[in-house]
C-alpha cells in the first residue's frame, strides 16, 4: 500500500485558493461582546474534516491549521516569516552545521506532563518508522540515516537523534541545511507525549483527555464533520500572550454558505487560507473593500498516473498540458489573479524569477496537437481518434469542478479527446490518489519551507509520499542528491533548475497556475499571521474594542 498524502500542504490537499482582505460584511459591534469588552472567541470555517491530528501523519492543510495552534515545535515562524525560539530556549549549531543542540524551555503539556527532549526524539522516530506510514516523514530526511531508516534499510534507533538529557536534543544531520530552524517548526518536526501515546495509540483521534499537546490551544471537542473547537491551553508557556479564550472552527463546504455566514457576523472570517469565497463575490468584495491579494508559494495542478496507458507516455502528457488555457482558467474562473503556471517552483521562490514565464507557452495547441499524434503512434494507436476516453478525477468543491469542466471542454475542442469526469469527497479522493486509483487527478502544494527544493522532492522517487504520479528519473534524482550537498549557492540554483527542466520535459505533473490567497475578515481581528506558505497561526490573534 502507498503512503498517504500530504498539503500541505499539502498540499492542500487542498480545496480551490481563493481570499481577500480589508472588506467587512459583519454587523457593527459584532466584535465587542455585551459587556463591551473585546471579543474572545474567534470563528472560523476550516472547509473540511482534517485527515488526521496526529502531527506525524497530518498530511494537508486542513489538518496544519489545526495542528499549528494546538501543538509547537522547537521554533516557530514570526509575523515576520522569520523562525524564532519556540520549545526550544536555546539553540547551537557546530561549525560545519551538520548538528544542532536544541535546549527546551521548561514547557508543559497540557495535561501537565513536561515537555523533555525525550518527546521530540520518539515523535520524529514514530514519524520515519516505516510501519506508522507517515507520509510526511520525508521532511526529515536530512537527518543523518531518517532516509535509510524510513525506507527499511536501517534501524530507526540509529538516526541521528539523541535526547542527551531532559532538557536537550541533538541532532546529527546529512548534509549542512540552512533552512533546518524552519523546518523545525513543521508539524512533523513537533513532539508527541510519549507516555500518553505508547498507553493508547489512537490518542489523537478524538478531543478528550487523551489528546494531550503542547500549543498556544488545546482540542476540547471535535464533531467529527461537523466543527471543532479549541480553547486557551493554559499549560501553555508563553500563555499571556495568548488573548483569544475560543476557536470555533467549522466545517462548511459551500463557499456561498461561508460568505453568507460572514455577512451575518457568525464568522468572523472566510476565504482562505482555511475555506474559500465564491468566485462570482471577487469583483463585488474588490468594489466594496479595496481587495488586497497575498501571493503564495503554492501551485495548482494535475497529476498523471504515468503507470497507467496512454498516460505512461511523456508526449501524451505534455500534449495534454500544453493545450490548457490557463490564462482563461485564471481570468474567467478563478478570478483571483492567480498566475498561469508553465513551470513547478513558484517564481516566488529566490533564483526562480523566470518561472512567471515557465519552460513552454501557455495554450500551444499547435504543438500539442504535434505531440499528442507522436505519442499516440509511440504506443501503437493508428490514429489520435483511437485513444480511450480518460478520467479526470477532482475532490468535491464548486471550483475544482468548474476548472475541471473547462479543461474537459479544452482537451475535447483542441485535441479530440473524451474526458470523463469523477469527483468524490476528500478523504475518499485522497484515498483514490495514493492507491493510484485514477489517470488525472487534481491537486495543490503549498511550501512548507522557503526553498524551491520543497516543489522537486516532492517527485524524487516513484514511492515518495507525496508524488502519487509512480514517476521517477535517475539524472533528476541525482541532481537533487547533488544539490544537497552543494554549498555555492549559485551552483545550488543551477542544479534545481536543471532537475526542473527535466521534470517538464517529462510532464508527469501538469503545472495550471501559482497560488494567491484573498479573504474576508472582521476589521476588529488583529494579530491573525498569514505566511507567504499559506498556512496561518491564532497565537497572536485578538479583537479590538
Amino acid at each position: 500500500m502507498k503512503k498517504r498524502w500530504s498539503v500541505v500542504t499539502l498540499m492542500l490537499i487542498f480545496t480551490l485558493v481563493l481570499s481577500a482582505c480589508g472588506f467587512s460584511g459583519n454587523k457593527s459591534g459584532d466584535s465587542t461582546s455585551s459587556s463591551g469588552e473585546a471579543k474572545t472567541t474567534l470563528n472560523v470555517n476550516i472547509s473540511t474534516e482534517p485527515f488526521s491530528l496526529h502531527p506525524g501523519l497530518a498530511n494537508d492543510s486542513t489538518s496544519g491549521s489545526v495542528i499549528r495552534q494546538t501543538f509547537e515545535g522547537l521554533t516557530r515562524i514570526n509575523a515576520e516569516g522569520k523562525p524564532e525560539n519556540a520549545m526550544a530556549s536555546d539553540i547551537k549549531t557546530s561549525a560545519d552545521g551538520k548538528t544542532y543542540t536544541f535546549t527546551l524551555r521548561d514547557a508543559k503539556w497540557s495535561n501537565g506532563d513536561p515537555v523533555t527532549a525525550k518527546d521530540f526524539e520518539y515523535a520524529w522516530k514514530w514519524a520515519l518508522d516505516p510501519k506508522n506510514e507517515s507520509q510526511y516523514a520525508y521532511q526529515l530526511y536530512y537527518i543523518k540515516g531518517a532516509e535509510a531508516a524510513n525506507k527499511g534499510k536501517a534501524k530507526v534507533a540509529d538516526v541521528g537523534i539523541k535526547a542527551k538529557d531532559d532538557k536537550t536534543l541533538v541532532v546529527e544531520l546529512e548534509n549542512p541545511t540552512p533552512f533546518f530552524t524552519e523546518l523545525t517548526a513543521f508539524y512533523t518536526y513537533m513532539p508527541v507525549n510519549q507516555k500518553v501515546a505508547e498507553k493508547n495509540k489512537n490518542w489523537f483521534t478524538n478531543a478528550g483527555e487523551n489528546y494531550v499537546s503542547n500549543g498556544p490551544f488545546v482540542l476540547s471537542q471535535w464533531k467529527h464533520g461537523g466543527s471543532i473547537t479549541l480553547e486557551k491551553n493554559n499549560e501553555y508557556w508563553d500563555k499571556d500572550t495568548v488573548k483569544l479564550k475560543k476557536i470555533n472552527m467549522s466545517m462548511i463546504k459551500d463557499t456561498n454558505t461561508e460568505l453568507s455566514m460572514f455577512k451575518k457576523g457568525e464568522l468572523d472570517w472566510a476565504g482562505s487560507p482555511t475555506g474559500s469565497l465564491p468566485t462570482e463575490s471577487l469583483q463585488t468584495l474588490k468594489k466594496d473593500g479595496g481587495l488586497k491579494i497575498q501571493t503564495i508559494a503554492g501551485i495548482y495542478n494535475y497529476k498523471f498516473n504515468t503507470e497507467v496507458k496512454p498516460l505512461n507516455n511523456a508526449n501524451i502528457r505534455k500534449a495534454l498540458a500544453y493545450s490548457i488555457n490557463r490564462q482563461a482558467i485564471v481570468d474567467k474562473i478563478t478570478q483571483g489573479e492567480q498566475v498561469p503556471a508553465m513551470a513547478i517552483v513558484p517564481p516566488t521562490m529566490e533564483g526562480f524569477t523566470d518561472n512567471k514565464t515557465g519552460y513552454f507557452k501557455d495554450h500551444d495547441v499547435a504543438t500539442a496537437k504535434e505531440l499528442l499524434e507522436k505519442g499516440a503512434k509511440e504506443l501503437g494507436y493508428k490514429s489520435v481518434s483511437d485513444l480511450p476516453a480518460l478520467k479526470l478525477s477532482y475532490n468535491t468543491d464548486e471550483g475544482h469542478q468548474k476548472i475541471a469542466q473547462a479543461i474537459q471542454e479544452m482537451w475535447k475542442k483542441d485535441l479530440g479527446i473524451k474526458v470523463e469526469l469523477d469527483n468524490s469527497e476528500w478523504n475518499v479522493y485522497i484515498d483514490k490518489i495514493h492507491s493510484g486509483d485514477y489517470q488525472i487527478g487534481r491537486m495543490g502544494w503549498l511550501g512548507d519551507f522557503n526553498d524551491p527544493v520543497n516543489f522537486l522532492e516532492l517527485y524524487k522517487d516513484k514511492d515518495g509520499g507525496n508524488n502519487d504520479t509512480g514517476w521517477e528519473n535517475k539524472e533528476y534524482k541525482q541532481l537533487l542528491n547533488d544539490s544537497a550537498k552543494e554549498t555555492d549557492k549559485t551552483k545550488r540554483e543551477e542544479m534545481l533548475k536543471k532537475a526542473e527542466e527535466i521534470l517538464i520535459n517529462d510532464m508527469p505533473v501538469a503545472p495550471i497556475y501559482f497560488y494567491t490567497q484573498l479573504w474576508v475578515q472582521d476589521p476588529k481581528l488583529k494579530g491573525v499571521v498569514v505566511s507567504g506558505l499559506g498556512d496561518v497561526q491564532y497565537k497572536w490573534a485578538h479583537f479590538e474594542k
